[in-house]
């Protein structure tokens, strides 16, 4: 895992990221036929990182295992929750429910969380909700999770169909530590905590979003001018919406044309020739960036460019899930 020193972040004594999970994707035989959804990247690979906190609406609010399927009925911004054989009416308790589980999962600070797919209480989008036609619109999203992410807004959030994607699943998880280390940095709040903090983060930002690079480097340097709390307070919102930002091949080719320049007069004209044309072959897509990656941090070390060494962008997530390899 790459972790910093003396940046106001996390060290390797600091616990494990902390990730909320829909239980039946651990394998809880917890769905409403008594069957669950385990997913083997979340249980075997990536579980070697984090920690998982599950959670079952369903069984927490007392519906019981087998159970009665319920399904999300009426507007597609504030469906019912109802069972679909007896009627019976689950929307007030699955919302008291939310209300208080959101508030204890505030507390354990937690780094992000994994939803099941299409569920009515946990699906994040394309979740049906039945109207007075036959068929069902499927552009809700269920109870819980929409109460959770009004809750906190910040936290990175997805659902397991769509980590099968490679930069799906690369950008949650590279938000997931994201966050994990900023949640750290906010604990021991300075001025020059922050500055240590954007200054690492500052290609990892760039590659995300342009427009947020600049402005949160703007909100940094004005520092003196607003409290450090409002600054933290919109420095988290920022830096967490930049990272939303799908990290496109051109971007990325970006940052590494720029972090190039750091050693580019220390090259030999090969060296030189054979990066540029590692680069313009991944902005082509023709192979994976952890080949350019893995060219620049060999320069990185080999000149001993101390600016770039501790760049998160070069190492943001731990190097055993190969996220890189694939996008």
């Amino acid at each position: 895992m790459f972790y910093l020193l003396n940046t106001g972040m996390k060290n390797n004594s600091d616990p494990r990221p902390r990730l909320g999970i829909s239980a039946c994707l651990l394998g809880q035989q917890v769905r409403y036929d008594g069957g669950h959804k385990q997913d083997y990247f979340l249980t075997q690979t990536f579980a070697q990182f984090v920690d998982w906190v599950p959670v079952c609406p369903e069984i927490e609010v007392g519906m019981g295992v087998p159970r009665e399927s319920v399904r999300l009925v009426g507007s597609i911004d504030d469906p019912k929750m109802i069972a679909e054989r007896s009627g019976k009416d689950w929307t007030a308790a699955m919302k008291e429910f939310a209300v208080r589980r959101i508030h204890e999962l505030a507390a354990l600070n937690l780094s992000g969380y994994v939803f099941k797919k299409d569920s009515p209480s946990c699906g994040v989008e394309r979740v049906r909700v039945y109207g007075t036609s036959n068929a069902p619109a499927r552009r809700g999203r269920g109870l819980f999770a929409a109460a959770l992410m009004s809750g906190l807004p910040l936290l990175p959030v997805e659902e397991e169909g769509r980590l099968n994607d490679p930069g799906l699943r690369e950008n949650f998880i590279e938000r997931v530590f994201a966050y994990d280390r900023w949640r750290a940095a906010e604990r021991t709040k300075s001025r020059s905590g922050l500055v240590a903090f954007h200054t690492v983060h500052k290609y990892l930002l760039l590659a995300h979003s342009e427009r947020h690079y600049r402005s949160l480097g703007k909100l940094v340097a004005g520092l003196k001018e607003k409290s450090l709390g409002e600054v933290y307070e919109q420095y988290g919102r920022g830096f967490m919406t930049a990272l939303a930002a799908h990290a496109s091949p051109k971007r990325h080719a970006n940052v590494l044309d720029h972090m190039m320049g750091y050693f580019s007069d220390e090259l030999s004209a090969a060296e030189r020739r054979e990066l540029v044309e590692i680069i313009r072959d991944y902005r082509l897509q023709l192979i994976p960036l952890i080949v350019p990656v893995t060219l620049i941090h060999h320069y990185v070390k080999k000149y001993g460019v101390e600016y770039l060494k501790n760049q998160v962008y070069l190492a943001p997530s731990p190097k055993e899930l190969m996220l890189r390899n694939h996008v």
